[in-house]
């Protein structure tokens, strides 16, 4: 049901109702009604002439007593940790467009780190009856909270980030595979001192990002050596702070692999500080392949993540967990794809664009 307008003065007259649709496209309120639902059992030319009657009464669909009545609100909560890193925004886009594509709108939620934020986003979507919520989880998010959702039954499914302890739906890309992909180009290219900058424990992803590393560097039957491993946030300064104290050892890499394209940036921008060419005096691979690593020059190697493709699978893990809430938990991990400019050095240059 709907307010009516007198569209010249603009001011309400009364509640336009099914019938009212019905009595001015000279069909019966059952057929309006199979319209609202977007029903396949209407014809086209009669769901186009309720949809125009609609418009010319301005009446406005109540999504509240719909939901009320399906008990499905077609709305998705979606919590990122970080929208001002470009990786988190794309994602962010990739998952919204998964949701359109399956019937759904999402409200997001940008946590900032912030366990609070978080929770307090958590617990409004659950006041407000949402259909799930897509959740890449707040460094140090509790078990708890989790089991928590899960004892209520709200369907959700972790986005990049998992927390361990709780079996649950989760959408990501390989990380491990990822970093060990990057570490491998380099030792293709004869590097054997390579270090990481950007490593952390304290996300999923930072562990698996590591590991990739590691592993890497052992199959080649190489040392981890800590003295090389720069643990910080993922911003451009701590790259370039990181890029710099490593030349500044009295044996220092030839090459770094980062945890993401903006730690990349900075340890460019290190590079570029301390007078060094970037691909023929030290070598740097990133991680994400966010747009602006095939800007810069040189471009950036780095580990291209099947971004939409995410987006899209975790839209359908929610909506399989909406449909069946009593199915086995699902996994889904990606593959990424090297994709090979300047920045490592390799013969040949620029072998792929943006």
């Amino acid at each position: 049901m709907a307010v009516m307008k007198n569209k010249s003065a603009g001011t309400a007259v009364g509640r336009v109702t099914l019938l009212d649709i019905a009595r001015h496209a000279d069909v019966s309120r059952a057929t309006v009604s199979l319209v609202m639902r977007d029903s396949p059992l209407v014809a086209d030319s009669t769901r186009e002439r309720v949809k125009q009657a609609a418009v010319e009464l301005g009446y406005v669909y109540d999504r509240g007593a719909a939901s009320l009545r399906s008990r499905r609100s077609l709305i998705v909560g979606v919590s990122i940790t970080d929208l001002s890193n470009p990786y988190f925004a794309e994602l962010t886009a990739a998952a919204e467009q998964g949701l359109l594509q399956v019937g759904r709108m999402a409200l997001l939620s940008n946590n900032n780190e912030s366990i609070d934020k978080q929770n307090a986003f958590v617990e409004t979507m659950r006041e407000y009856n949402v259909d799930g919520l897509i959740i890449c989880p707040a460094i140090g998010t509790p078990v708890a909270t989790i089991r928590r959702l899960s004892a209520l039954g709200v369907p959700f499914v972790f986005l990049s980030r998992r927390i361990g302890g709780v079996k649950a739906d989760y959408v990501a890309n390989d990380n491990t595979l990822g970093l060990r992909m990057a570490t491998e180009h380099l030792l293709s290219l004869g590097h054997r001192r390579i270090a990481m900058i950007g490593a952390n424990t304290r996300t999923s992803t930072g562990r698996e990002r590591l590991d990739g590393y590691t592993s890497a560097l052992q199959a080649a039957g190489l040392p981890v050596d800590p003295a090389i491993i720069v643990e910080s946030a993922p911003t451009r300064r701590n790259g370039m702070e990181g890029l710099m104290s490593l030349m500044a050892q009295a044996r220092p890499p030839t090459a770094a692999v980062c945890f993401n394209d903006i730690t990349a940036f900075g340890a460019m921008l290190g590079l570029n500080h301390l007078g060094m060419r970037i691909g023929h005096d030290f070598a740097v691979v990133g991680h994400d392949n966010i747009v602006e690593a095939g800007l810069w020059l040189p471009g950036l190697t780095t580990v291209a993540i099947p971004i939409e493709e995410i987006g899209r699978q975790a839209a359908r893990v929610l909506l399989d967990r909406i449909s069946d809430p009593g199915r086995p938990a699902q996994k889904v991990i990606l593959a990424p794809r090297l994709v090979v400019r300047e920045s490592s050095g390799a013969p040949g240059g620029m072998r792929e664009p943006g």
